[in-house]
């Protein structure tokens, strides 16, 4: 038999070697060793993959549900519609209210019920002037559109809405004649008072 005591030494190194997990980077004496990472740790960096997975998936590739972005502003523009109908009315208040499909959709309900004879169904002129187009007679501002409706001109022909129709009904007749400004409808009326941009 051939004993080797500097084989000997080798055996019991690499038998101490196996037992503890192999070194891989050493600086400043410290050992980083390949450890395993904790089953609980690796339950949460799993689920957490899972999980953003499953809300890129439900809330951007699918329709099933609103993003948070469009949640939160749908809600805004609730809140900004429910004060634009409670509150003062301020060219601002009227300007949210013409965006909105709703209020636009009863004022022009209005419209073809007491304005459409004198402004045509669609606000191009017949009587009265054009409303589709960028002059005006008694201003542009949504607060002006909101005076002369509630106040009318009863020396050339139009009654004030304001006492017949209430509030709710102005302001939403008032958006709906808003959201009509510059979209030229073909046959409109000619131009009548200033331009305003």
């Amino acid at each position: 038999m051939n004993s080797n005591p500097t084989s000997k030494a080798h055996t019991e190194a690499m038998t101490s070697r196996d037992q503890q997990p192999p070194v891989h980077h050493v600086f400043d004496d410290i050992e980083e060793q390949d450890n395993h990472l904790p089953n609980w740790w690796l339950a949460i960096l799993f689920a957490s993959i899972v999980f953003a997975f499953g809300y890129w998936f439900v809330f951007e590739t699918t329709a099933s549900a609103p993003s948070p972005l469009t949640a939160y502003l749908r809600e805004m523009a609730a809140i900004a519609k429910q004060r634009a109908s409670v509150g003062p009315v301020t060219d601002e208040s009227l300007a949210i209210m013409a965006k909105d499909g709703s209020t636009v959709n009863d004022g022009k309900h209005t419209f073809g019920q007491m304005c459409a004879p004198c402004h045509g169904p669609n606000g191009q002129g017949n009587a009265g002037p054009n409303l589709t187009d960028k002059f005006w007679l008694h201003g542009a501002k949504p607060t002006d559109v909101h005076k002369s409706i509630t106040n009318g001109f009863p020396d050339k022909g139009m009654p004030a809405w304001g006492p017949m129709l209430g509030d709710a009904r102005v302001r939403a007749l008032s958006a709906y004649v808003v959201s009509l400004r510059n979209t030229n409808v073909p046959g409109g009326k000619a131009p009548q008072g200033d331009p305003v941009e």
